[in-house]
């Protein structure tokens, strides 16, 4: 009867374990939670139990799992490997949660919109460095003052200087 018992304590706290590593951050839930009960609660101070966050963090685990799963099975009904955003919003129409495709589909262009304009910001970014760069006067190894080639330009120059290092070695 006692190894029963220590059986179960095993498994319970080897699923803790599992809880724990495969979780949400606790304190990101903790945040979403808090935020959303402050915009529903006019009681500004809002405590929350270990228990319940531990509650919020499996069951948006669990709900993640559930529409992962459900997301793979619209993708591989089209013959597809990769899940894209159209097999998500469909997924939560088929797992009756139709409320949150708008919503959704909201965040999901302002994050696009986001990220767009981060990746023009950041492509311009090199491209007028390295305009800058090209203009930049650069000794040429004779004393003498000369313009930074371009890439391509410098790849043949190097190449260039090799032949003739090994031209000096064997006049020598």
């Amino acid at each position: 009867m006692a190894e029963v018992e220590k059986q179960k304590e095993k498994v319970v706290a080897e699923a803790t374990v599992q809880i724990d590593q495969e979780g949400l951050p606790k304190t990101i839930v903790r945040r979403v939670v808090k935020e959303k009960l402050s915009q529903l609660s006019t009681d500004t101070d809002i405590s929350l139990l270990r228990d319940s966050l531990l509650a919020f963090s499996e069951s948006a685990r669990l709900f993640i799992h559930y529409l992962s799963a459900t997301a793979n099975d619209i993708c591989k009904e089209s013959k597809r490997q990769t899940i894209n955003a159209e097999d998500v919003f469909k997924a939560l129409e088929e797992i009756e949660f139709p409320e949150l495709i708008e919503p959704l589909k909201a965040s999901l262009e302002g994050f696009r919109e986001k990220n767009s304009k981060r990746k023009s910001a950041s492509s311009k970014s090199p491209e007028s460095n390295k305009k800058a760069k090209l203009k930049e006067p650069v000794e040429n190894g004779k004393g003498k003052m000369k313009e930074q080639p371009s890439d391509s330009e410098n790849e043949d120059a190097q190449a260039g200087e090799e032949v003739n290092e090994v031209e000096d070695s064997v006049d020598d």
